[in-house]
């Protein structure tokens, strides 16, 4: 007995799309691929064949952002490219693959271990229901579990690197990776790492608004003149007090760059001066020495003009001799 299947007309027909993909996926697709991504979900209902250029144009997206598209979309696993085109990847499939494949790196010890950990759990169960409204994606309890291992993160910096993000309207894997990242470079473990970094950075962004201000930047500082800031704070320990000082000094130079600014902070702190009374201290003492040397100079140029003075003298007295 052979059953079949009335196909509905495109006006009663729909295209089901997987609750795991909003979860998982939607946060981070831009919005010209998420069309090209919908579009090839409802063509692949139908086994359409169809041509990127025609797509563009069906879309009214450019062939290139086409292109770059369909590149994004395979590179996070939504679709498999073929010789003949492309495959829609079955998320449920690929989700319930990347949960249950066995990760040889772990040992069961430190498997239980995690799962036993309470804390941990309670912890995962607040980020799900403040920031997830308690639908949080499978996906994201491996990811949470593997950087609560890798960077030794306890409860209360897990929470508030989702509280970060989320306010940031960023709540995505690769931001919330990134800021993870960023806090692990800067050795925070613990709630008082990240009370101290959050400090740090206070005072950080007051030095650069700071600097921008005495240096007529209203438009602010690029990238590179702030990786200097950093560097004068965060590693020489030197703050407002100091690299004041370093500014006033460009005012005997036309048009300073902050590599004339760094030059002058850097010989600082190789000459291990740590105050501002140590570095004025040894301006002033420079000073000084640079009086001398240019006094000396005088000197010596005052008796070589008085040597030549005298032997033009006694030049002119042997030509008289010889003519008389």
């Amino acid at each position: 007995m052979k059953l079949e299947q009335k196909e509905k007309p495109l006006l009663f027909s729909e295209t089901s799309i997987p609750d795991i993909f909003f979860s998982e996926h939607l946060s981070e697709i831009p919005g010209d691929y998420l069309k090209i991504y919908l579009y090839l979900i409802f063509l692949s209902k139908y086994g359409k064949d169809i041509k990127l250029n025609d797509l563009s144009k069906k879309l009214n997206i450019p062939l290139n952002v086409i292109n770059e598209g369909t590149k994004f979309l395979e590179e996070h696993g939504l679709i498999m490219k073929k010789t003949t085109g492309y495959i829609i990847i079955d998320l449920q499939e690929a989700t319930l693959h990347n949960l249950y494949t066995p990760n040889l790196s772990l040992s069961k010890e430190k498997i239980e271990q995690t799962a036993k950990n309470k804390s941990k759990s309670k912890a995962i169960e607040h980020i799900n229901n403040t920031y997830f409204q308690g639908i949080m994606g499978p996906s994201w309890y491996n990811d949470i579990d593997l950087w609560f291992r890798k960077y030794n993160f306890d409860e209360q910096v897990m929470i508030a690197l989702f509280d970060y993000c989320y306010k940031r309207s960023a709540l995505h894997r690769n931001y919330v990776q990134t800021v993870a990242e960023a806090w692990a470079s800067n050795k925070i473990k613990t709630w008082n790492d990240l009370d101290r970094y959050y400090e740090q950075q206070e005072i950080l962004n007051k030095i650069k608004k700071s600097i921008a201000k005495k240096l007529g930047r209203y438009n602010g500082l690029t990238q590179y003149e702030e990786a200097y800031i950093e560097n004068w704070v965060l590693n020489f320990g030197y703050d407002m007090n100091i690299i004041e000082i370093a500014l006033k000094r460009t005012t005997f130079k036309q048009n300073p760059t902050f590599e004339y600014i760094n030059n002058i902070i850097t010989d600082w702190h190789e000459r291990n001066l740590k105050t501002p009374s140590e570095i004025n201290a040894f301006l002033e003492q420079r000073k000084k020495q640079e009086k001398s040397t240019k006094e000396l100079k005088t000197r010596v140029n005052k008796a070589n003009y008085e040597q030549r003075k005298y032997s033009n003298l006694d030049f002119l007295y042997a030509n008289n001799n010889k003519e008389g």
